[in-house]
């Protein structure tokens, strides 16, 4: 069986996280939604996604074909249902698909060829950008068990002062010496190669992942996800941050959303309750309007490539998209679109030769090259994304 992942119905909700990766590149927990589903399946995936994504995250297809809704992670009676399957069924959750097989997968999904099947089970779903932090802590868990089930940490350094260790696994070539780590609260994962400088204070769940570090002194309150090469220091709670990203210094992060190679400046600090307590609504590309998230806390949404200097002060509940770069003093408003320059005083337009000198420049640091793939996503992000810079 040949299994693709496909975007959906949620794409445009996901923006701007969906619009430089397919759902199932988003990451959530310790691993992306599509690393998850691979593990499960025990096989490879590809995407059904967006047709100028498709040479980032290419499509492959067979005789028979499980699609699989990206919005959905997988657990093992979800996974065992799908796995029964027959071409022309459907798995559905209410009048939303979870999975179909098919011989045709590029027709896409129409429910009245298909027999339906009702999935009894419980779902776990990312749908909304504020899903990503808000359901990280119980995403951590499932993968932590998932990656660590049956195998063995390396030893915590006496140095360390430790609570519940049953619940910390350390990959080979990681460091952590000095530090406070309490995974009474929830799991907390060091992946390969990853550093944790002295003084640290952990409070479970943490994923930091391969190549990733977290500065001395930094206080990390659960659930935080510091992906493939992040740095996380300062203050940092509830927060998920994709891969290549910095929150390094001094300053406060919670209950946000960082995509990949993201910068944030030293001191900057992001508000995640209002004033008056109210429930936090937020920007919602597909309404073009701001939309109601439910929740009391939340923060900031920064999509792949953006930046800010230093002493910024984000607004609770901002949006910005794709290579934007904001900088200045005072509260800049809480949506800013893709390709954005400026910061409370106004904005212009982030030139593409500029914004890709950046992201060259900040990927050769990791020894990744900003090639023509990448040029080519975000020249088409930067079209898309044209309406809504209206300065």
């Amino acid at each position: 069986m040949n299994y693709i992942l496909s975007d959906g119905n949620h794409r445009e909700d996901l923006f701007p996280f969906t619009l430089t990766r397919p759902v199932p590149g988003i990451r959530v927990g310790i691993l992306t939604i599509d690393e998850k589903w691979g593990k499960w399946l025990k096989a490879p995936v590809s995407f059904q996604t967006e047709t100028y994504l498709l040479e980032k995250f290419p499509l492959t297809v067979a005789t028979n074909n499980t699609v699989i809704n990206g919005s959905y992670l997988p657990n093992k009676t979800l996974v065992d249902a799908i796995q029964k399957l027959k071409v022309g069924e459907a798995l559905m959750d209410d009048e939303e698909y979870i999975a179909y097989v098919t011989d045709k997968p590029e027709t896409g999904f129409e429910v009245s060829t298909y027999k339906t099947i009702a999935f009894e089970g419980d779902v776990f779903t990312i749908k909304n950008t504020w899903d990503i932090f808000s359901k990280n802590s119980e995403a951590l868990r499932a993968d932590f068990e998932l990656l660590t089930n049956g195998r063995t940490s390396q030893s915590i350094s006496e140095t360390n002062q430790v609570k519940s260790p049953e619940n910390i696994f350390i990959e080979k070539g990681a460091t952590v010496e000095f530090c406070i780590l309490n995974a009474s609260t929830g799991p907390i994962y060091i992946g390969k190669n990853a550093l944790m400088m002295e003084g640290c204070m952990v409070r479970g769940g943490l994923a930091l992942c391969e190549n990733a570090i977290v500065k001395m002194g930094a206080k990390i309150y659960g659930a935080v996800t510091a992906g493939p090469g992040c740095k996380i220091g300062g203050e940092v709670n509830n927060a998920v941050l994709f891969a290549n990203s910095n929150k390094g210094h001094d300053g406060f992060l919670g209950n946000s959303v960082l995509g990949e190679w993201c910068n944030i400046g030293a001191d900057t600090n992001t508000s995640n309750l209002k004033n008056d307590y109210a429930p936090v609504r937020i920007w919602n590309y597909k309404t073009e309007g701001f939309v109601k998230t439910g929740l009391q806390f939340c923060g900031l949404m920064m999509g792949d490539h953006s930046k800010c200097g230093i002493n910024v002060m984000f607004n609770t509940g901002t949006v910005i998209g794709v290579s934007a770069n904001i900088f200045g003093s005072g509260f800049p408003r809480n949506f800013i679109p893709s390709f954005s320059w400026g910061g409370a005083a106004g904005y212009t337009t982030f030139r593409t030769n500029k914004a890709f000198e950046v992201a060259e420049a900040m990927m050769k640091r990791r020894n990744m090259e900003f090639n023509a793939t990448e040029t080519r996503v975000l020249e088409h992000v930067f079209e898309l994304t044209q309406k809504w810079r209206n300065y």
